[in-house]
């Protein structure tokens, strides 16, 4: 996504992608990375067919938006009702704070705070042009390719399937004309549910804030009650 106010697309494309932007800014000693070890030995699952990552309707989850090499892991939320959600990072008295919805057959991303990004005054709501909902990005995330079971280690460990989907700018051809990366983002969704999302790493042109360009988010919780899908009031209409 090329500034803040496109980013987080795919998770803002793909969250909606994979969602939405580099300055080398102090900050306090790295969090930890989420780890992922592979399934082998006794623990690995029998054979199956794995099925690609699905975006519920209604869901509601709760974890950490992680960026490393700044040093930042602050609270985040990922809440979807009626087929619009909303992902919600850090808050007025962390060191970031965004949101990103798809509200109304509409893509939004709204940058409250950055570390060392001045947003004063403060920086717009940016509606992404065009028709988005969550069927298109359904839709994208069945192009997803599939890596393999996992397990990732923590609190809890989780039997996962990890996916790898993004988004390519230019020819369909390779070769034959300039192709670019826009978008990367490796999935990992409960192996017995793929609609029950616990990990995402996203990379890309959404992520030109970060001087490392990728961002984590994990989920602690993670289940299918409605959530709470809030468009700001800075935020324009969505398409009709």
């Amino acid at each position: 996504m090329a500034s803040r106010r496109t980013r987080r697309t795919l998770v803002s494309a793909v969250a909606g992608g994979l969602f939405a932007l580099g300055v080398v800014a102090p900050g306090p000693a790295a969090a930890p990375l989420p780890r992922a070890a592979q399934a082998d030995g006794d623990v690995a699952p029998g054979p199956r067919d794995p099925r690609p990552p699905l975006l519920p309707a209604d869901f509601q989850g709760t974890g950490r938006y992680v960026v490393r090499d700044l040093g930042i892991d602050v609270p985040f939320s990922w809440q979807g009702r009626d087929g619009d959600s909303q992902m919600t990072a850090g808050g007025p008295d962390h060191p970031i704070w965004f949101t990103n919805l798809i509200y109304g057959n509409t893509l939004y991303t709204l940058t409250y705070k950055w570390p060392n990004i001045p947003l004063f005054p403060p920086r717009a709501c940016s509606k992404v042009p065009g028709f988005f909902n969550r069927q298109i990005f359904n839709d994208k995330l069945k192009t997803a390719r599939f890596v393999g079971p996992e397990i990732l280690q923590g609190d809890h460990d989780r039997r996962v399937d990890h996916w790898r989907v993004g988004v390519v700018g230019g020819s369909t051809v390779p070769g034959e004309f300039f192709r670019f990366p826009l978008a990367l983002g490796d999935i990992y969704v409960d192996q017995r549910d793929p609609s029950r999302w616990w990990q995402v790493l996203q990379f890309g042109l959404q992520n030109l804030f970060d001087p490392e360009l990728d961002e984590w988010f994990t989920m602690d919780t993670f289940d299918h009650r409605p959530g709470q899908v809030t468009l700001p009031d800075r935020c324009p209409p969505p398409t009709s």
